[in-house]
């Protein structure tokens, strides 16, 4: 009698067997076929994981069993992200220390990830919050330091008057403090920046080297923004400022109406006339209550207000008044915008509003628009009001006004890039502490190397109303220059954990190292990462900035390669009943109530066959159903077969089942290795049917004993990446030597896929009436059903009754039908 099946005893025994036999060790010393597969670590803000994390590990996990199976020595790695802005709410919400509420959850975490039964070596293990980890985060921030891309400068950063603190994005909602709904301003303090901007070209070189989806890569160019142009300096009429910008279309220079400021130009305040003062600050109060995202929006509304000031076009000598507008940005460009309405959109709609002049000096004919622009004319053409360069074709009159600009002194070429330095400084307390001193004699102090960490205080008093956590932590702000020995201050800022993030991968292979951030001779033999696995939203942030990381190492000396991720696979959403899942709406799967009920084989192999990886797929609790089944069903075939154990030695229809065993083997390796899970999965289901149709169609005597020792342990292993715990346990009991993840991945015989096709007549009612060809393998339901699609079959038996219908020995199709 066949056992039933009982997934999570199965489960819970092979998790044992693994961990006690040590089966997912890494020896990280071979490395002539290593294979370095990560996810993205996780986030341990909440103490459970959501079907998000399962739809990241499990697939990818499968996809490092594959790996492991086809020989190679694969490193899959796990930690946990565990510094960031939720602990420290948390913290705040319930009077709990950060430190405590982290490793609670970790530890929690921990042994959930083992219930998905992945291949993660334990001793590999990071945690990013721990002294052991943040010190060498502290390193790394020095060296960059050393080389000048670290520095401290100004920046606006969002402030609630009434808690006195600075906010991160994320706590500012409609302009107002998440924490008490005061209306929050902008507020410029000293921040700490990495120069991300020097390896603007470097950057976008590397993604020629790089297996990343096409769509991540045009998201860090978009980032990155290179624009090749022009600067022009435009003096400030009865003052000797000058006011750069840049421009794409220097061609257009003629046609210059009225320049545009960002409102936190530095020039603002200089350029602001008296009578404009009161409108001016009026006007910059409201745009420092919106996001970027939402200023450079062409869809709202254009506003603005004039400083009072002019300045001088270079061209033609013009005074063109000075405006300042929200749709510009200081930190693009130089914060400055010479408007030319007539071939600009934006332009346009600004002076339409704002009754400026609007004057036409590209024209696609080389003459003048009869009644004047009705639109903003934005394609090439031919320059016209341009003084000395009228008739020149505009593609031409770029470099043609970009010499001249030159030549005289007033501009020149350029290249600008929308990518901006990378400020690292947060004002709260859960990151690493920024390994700076700051003494009155000798100014800026980096902390010694051998004082290395700088330690988080425990006792802070997280309700203060103050910059920064750390600063209600006396014996943390005062200390001693390691120069002079005289009294000091600490920076009480912490870093942006996307730094903790952006280096994590080369930690994994030695993490309990004491006296290096990271072995050196071994990342260079293990890195770059082979696969990368995690989510699309973060390509311009940690994508980009652990390439930023990389590169700076590189140039460093500390590592022999410059990119870090080879390949990368986003994974895509899961959603419920077609919308995505929050805890307002409902809809928010629990995994752990799935792999309770059905195991978590059932779940992760649920999960890779609802639709494609990276596009996701829609949840459905009766779907989940028919993968339990048939995983039942797999488990009741294999154990059919050892039962019944043939001896026999048919052949004819036996390579029907061969066949369909090297097609399997063929497309599964080909779309497991592409993340294909769900054709890979459909794939097998296609065998395990052919097999059942023979050991339901065949006496058990006569069924080909290589069906027990060849198809199913093929089979099984097939199976072993997606439901590993049911296929160890299958492998076991039909004989073979643990583990079935030891085995070796089974090739196919290309020479099994080679059809031959056989020709049939098709007889209706005595006379033939087609002629059919057919795979010779085909079963007779096959043939007839093809017989039945032919048209010219169908003008015979269409609107009739089938009274008769059969395959003659693979030679003649034969129907008998009558009228209805």
């Amino acid at each position: 009698m066949i056992p039933d099946y009982q997934a999570q005893e199965i489960e819970r025994k092979w998790q044992k067997t693994w961990q006690d036999t040590k089966l997912y060790k890494t020896d990280i010393s071979k490395t002539d076929k290593k294979l370095y597969c990560l996810v993205m670590f996780l986030y341990p803000s909440g103490d459970k994981l959501h079907i998000g994390h399962w739809y990241n590990y499990g697939p990818t996990d499968t996809w490092a069993r594959f790996k492991k199976m086809q020989g190679y020595n694969v490193f899959e790695p796990m930690g946990y992200d565990a510094f960031g802005l939720p602990a420290e709410n948390y913290a705040i919400k319930h009077g709990i220390h950060p430190a405590e509420s982290t490793e609670n959850n970790i530890n929690i975490i921990r042994e959930q990830l083992k219930a998905i039964g992945a291949m993660y070596d334990w001793d590999f293990e990071v945690n990013t919050s721990r002294p052991e980890y943040y010190k060498w985060t502290q390193w790394l921030f020095l060296q960059l330091y050393k080389n000048g891309l670290a520095y401290r400068g100004k920046a606006a950063v969002n402030f609630c008057p009434k808690c006195k603190t600075v906010l991160a994005n994320e706590q500012v909602i409609a302009g107002l403090c998440e924490r008490c709904d005061s209306e929050v301003s902008t507020k410029d303090l000293e921040q700490w920046f990495f120069r991300i901007t020097k390896y603007a070209e470097q950057l976008l070189e590397g993604h020629d080297r790089i297996d990343w989806p096409e769509k991540t890569i045009a998201m860090q160019k978009n980032w990155i923004g290179k624009s090749l142009g022009s600067s022009i300096d435009f003096p400030v009429a009865d003052s000797d400022q000058m006011i750069s910008v840049f421009t794409t279309r220097p061609d257009t220079v003629f046609g210059v109406t009225y320049m545009v400021l960002a409102p936190e130009h530095p020039l603002v305040d200089e350029l602001t006339t008296p009578q404009q003062t009161e409108s001016v600050e009026e006007y910059r109060r409201e745009t420092r209550k919106k996001k970027d995202i939402d200023r450079m929006s062409t869809e709202l509304e254009k506003t603005g207000v004039f400083t009072g000031s002019f300045c001088i076009n270079p061209m033609n000598g013009e005074k063109v008044p000075i405006w300042i507008a929200d749709y510009v940005l200081v930190t693009y460009g130089t914060g400055a915008v010479m408007a030319v309405p007539g071939h600009d959109e934006r332009d346009f709609e600004f002076a339409k509003k704002f009754k400026l002049p609007i004057r036409e000096v590209i024209s696609k004919t080389g003459e003048p628009t009869t009644g004047g622009l009705e639109q903003a004319y934005i394609d090439p053409g031919i320059m016209i009001n341009s003084g000395q360069f009228s008739g020149t074709p505009s593609q031409k009159g770029i470099s043609d006004v970009t010499n001249y600009l030159k030549e005289n002194g007033l501009g020149d070429k350029k290249i600008n890039y929308k990518l901006r330095d990378w400020l690292i400084s947060r004002q709260r307390y859960w990151g690493a502490p920024i390994p700076i001193i700051y003494c009155e004699k000798c100014g800026q102090v980096s902390v010694p190397e051998k004082d290395l960490p700088v330690l988080l205080p425990d006792k802070i008093d997280f309700a203060a109303k103050d910059l920064s956590p750390l600063q209600t932590a006396p014996d943390f702000v005062n200390t001693t220059c390691p120069k002079c020995g005289e009294k000091a201050r600490r920076e009480v800022d912490t870093m942006d954990t996307f730094v903790c993030s952006s280096w994590y991968f080369l930690r994994y292979l030695t993490p309990k190292a004491a006296d290096k951030a990271f072995d050196t001779s071994l990342v260079n033999k293990w890195l770059p990462v082979d696969q990368y696995v995690g989510g699309a939203e973060h390509a311009v942030m940690h994508l980009l900035y652990a390439r930023f990381f990389t590169k700076a190492l590189h140039d460093a000396g500390l590592i022999n390669f410059d990119e870090p991720f080879k390949r990368l696979v986003h994974q895509g959403v899961i959603t419920n009943e077609s919308a995505k899942m929050s805890k307002s709406r409902g809809n928010v799967i629990n995994p752990d109530r799935y792999v309770n009920k059905y195991g978590s084989d059932t779940f992760r192999m649920y999960m890779m066959f609802m639709g494609s990886y990276e596009d996701g797929g829609d949840w459905s609790d009766h779907n989940i159903i028919g993968i339990y089944r048939f995983l039942k069903r797999v488990w009741r075939l294999v154990l059919q077969i050892k039962s019944d154990k043939s001896e026999g030695t048919e052949r004819e229809n036996f390579d029907q089942v061969l066949r369909q065993m090297h097609h399997a083997v063929k497309h599964v390796t080909i779309d497991l290795e592409r993340f294909h899970f769900n054709t890979s999965i459909s794939r097998i289901m296609e065998l395990v049917n052919k097999m059942y149709w023979y050991i339901q169609n065949f006496k058990i005597q006569d069924q080909n004993r290589e069906l027990y020792d060849v198809v199913t342990p093929v089979l099984v292993q097939l199976m072993a990446p997606f439901a590993p715990h049911m296929a160890e346990e299958l492998w076991k009991h039909i004989g073979q030597e643990y583990s079935v993840f030891n085995s070796r991945w089974p090739e196919h015989d290309e020479a099994m896929l080679v059809t031959e096709m056989i020709n049939l007549g098709v007889q209706i009612n005595g006379k033939i009436r087609d002629q059919l060809q057919v795979p010779a393998d085909y079963s007779n339901q096959q043939i007839l059903a093809q017989a039945e699609q032919s048209e010219k079959v169908q003008k015979y038996i269409g609107g009739k009754v089938i009274k008769f219908k059969d395959v003659k020995n693979k030679k003649i199709v034969v129907f008998a039908v009558a009228d209805k």
